[in-house]
């Protein structure tokens, strides 16, 4: 912080208060779904398979038919996802126990 404090205060003040509720997913999930949780993967999946239907269907009659569509893909990508065991359970009870050396509240 020292290197940035200087010639970046606002944004070195904004990081150190934000940085704990940044990390919080570190101390909640087990370590095999850090990078799952952490990354927007699936999110920008979902956008991308929504752009390229949208791009077949080519102009909408209203806005109604074209949310259609986009819910529709939503909620099969949640279906496929579900099915798919995206994170495991067993390692999320296993979390739910707090470890006390990892809390920082």
């Amino acid at each position: 912080m020292e290197l940035y404090g200087k010639r970046f205060p606002k944004a070195v003040a904004v990081f150190e208060a934000g940085i704990e509720d940044a990390l919080t997913y570190l101390f909640s999930f087990p370590g095999s779904h850090h990078a799952k949780v952490r990354t927007t993967n699936m999110l920008e999946r979902l956008f991308k398979e929504v752009k390229r239907r949208t791009r077949v269907v080519g102009v909408f009659p209203n806005e109604t038919s074209a949310s259609t569509l986009a819910t529709e893909i939503a909620l099969r990508s949640s279906e496929e996802w579900a099915l798919r065991r995206y994170l495991t359970m067993d390692a999320l009870e296993t979390a739910e126990k707090p470890n006390p050396q990892l809390s920082r509240h």
